[in-house]
């Protein structure tokens, strides 16, 4: 996790995330934001969870606090690095933060496709993926930040087969990035159904997730406005659970509670001053599916 010291809305990310607030009172947001995600780390630390967290002082990074989209873990020992649309998120990677998964985790291979921002090629990590780690799927919407060669050429590094689709809200705006749909747990997925517009391609989606064993919960469009889509499943203390924060955590009804809880124990974290910049809960997690090194 990322603290930021002066946190505020992006403005050149304004122009395709539709979560962002815009046009919002953003007095006093960075000192509301830095307390948010202190808050959040005490939390998930007294649920057992392990947080690795590091600080951002520069005044130049507004969206720091979301590093998921800049690097990626995987369990060969890998970790990619994401080339950013925004030039003012490309400043987000952080060296330091590698050297300490060198240090503390078994680290084989790193590999660095930053160099596709000169050509125009983005692809924003766990924002403009899902990754399905057991069945080997990159759910991926189609986006500005979302590039099919990119894609192509992580998947073929990383062993996931590419699963590309559309998605919009219901203004028909394109969603930025894949992680504010859906959610794929162990043995669940959230997906914000209605926001795949083609029937077909959400059919095959919906099939492809309940071939894998999983029960999928579906989302609607309002509950993905609250961000009830960006949740991450974690290893706590006493069995697995579901960070989300409060916002989503309330737009849930009972049905779709009942059945998330059947497997995982929803956590809610209240982060509203982070969320006006158009991210929320999964987006401040970077997700770590390295093994320790050895003590």
């Amino acid at each position: 996790m990322i603290r930021p010291h002066n946190f505020t809305v992006n403005s050149q990310t304004a122009d395709d995330n539709s979560f962002q607030a815009a046009g919002n009172d953003l007095s006093g947001i960075a000192e509301k934001a830095f307390a948010e995600i202190t808050n959040a780390a005490k939390t998930l630390r007294h649920h057992g969870v392990i947080v690795h967290m590091f600080e951002d002082e520069g005044t130049t990074t507004p969206d720091s606090v979301f590093p998921n989209n800049w690097f990626s873990t995987h369990a060969g020992g890998q970790i990619a690095i994401y080339p950013m649309r925004a030039s003012n998120r490309r400043q987000e990677r952080r060296f330091d933060i590698i050297e300490m998964l060198k240090s503390e985790y078994r680290v084989q291979q790193i590999v660095d496709y930053s160099g596709l921002e000169h050509d125009g090629l983005f692809l924003e990590g766990t924002g403009a993926m899902v990754l399905d780690h057991i069945e080997r799927v990159a759910y991926a919407v189609r986006s500005d930040r979302t590039n099919p060669v990119a894609l192509e050429r992580f998947a073929t590094q990383f062993g996931f087969e590419p699963m590309v689709f559309d998605a919009c809200d219901a203004k028909g705006v394109a969603v930025y990035h894949t992680n504010v749909v859906m959610c794929i747990g162990t043995r669940f997925a959230l997906v914000g159904t209605e926001m795949i517009r083609n029937i077909t391609r959400r059919r095959e989606i919906l099939v492809r997730l309940q071939a894998s064993g999983r029960e999928v919960i579906e989302l609607r469009d309002d509950q993905i406005e609250s961000f009830a889509g960006n949740a991450l499943e974690l290893d706590g203390r006493n069995g697995p659970i579901l960070a989300m924060s409060s916002t989503a955590s309330a737009s849930l009804d009972q049905a779709q509670r009942k059945a998330i809880e059947a497997y995982v124990r929803i956590l809610p974290l209240n982060i509203p001053s982070i969320e006006m910049a158009g991210g929320s809960v999964r987006c401040t997690l970077a997700g770590i599916h390295l093994f320790p090194r050895k003590s």
